[in-house]
């Protein structure tokens, strides 16, 4: 009895790995640059100067869970705010640069002054309007385009 179910357990594993690999390369043991496909590929094409390639898994960043937007598929007015957060400013708002509370919980928990958010200027608007990008202590930039309802993090294409 002791020999039948080894071999079982070694059919079982061989199994699971063949399932893996199928999964990582797609069925026809191909890849993709898509990083909306489940089986695309981690090329620096799509991978954000602030997020290391090993990071990406099914377009979701692992540390928030929260899904990527691509920064040049963004309105250009967040373009130009992440240019002005690269910089340092200057900042059109006065409550650019402010601490962010999280107070929705969406954003990975981190202490009290992590979080900065910023404008983005929505053309039409009489006031500050609903978007902003919030930059976290680690680099990494968030966009909302509902005031907080919702975020996605935002990954830079590289040179």
């Amino acid at each position: 009895m002791g020999p039948r179910l080894a071999g079982s357990g070694t059919v079982i594993l061989v199994v699971a790995a063949a399932l893996g690999v199928w999964w990582l390369t797609g069925p026809d043991g191909s890849t993709t640059d898509d990083p909306s496909h489940p089986h695309a590929s981690t090329s620096s094409a799509h991978v954000s100067d602030r997020v290391a390639p090993s990071e990406v898994i099914d377009g979701t960043d692992p540390s928030s869970g929260l899904p990527f937007v691509e920064l040049s598929s963004l309105p250009p007015e967040a373009v130009d705010t992440v240019h002005l957060i690269d910089s340092g400013g200057p900042f059109p708002y006065d409550e650019d640069g402010s601490t962010f509370g999280n107070y929705e919980g969406l954003l990975p928990d981190e202490p009290s002054g992590y979080y900065k958010e910023y404008t983005v200027e929505t053309p039409g608007s009489p006031d500050r309007g609903a978007r902003r990008i919030i930059s976290g202590g680690d680099g990494r930039l968030y966009w909302t385009a509902d005031h907080y309802a919702s975020f996605e993090v935002i990954r830079r294409a590289t040179p």
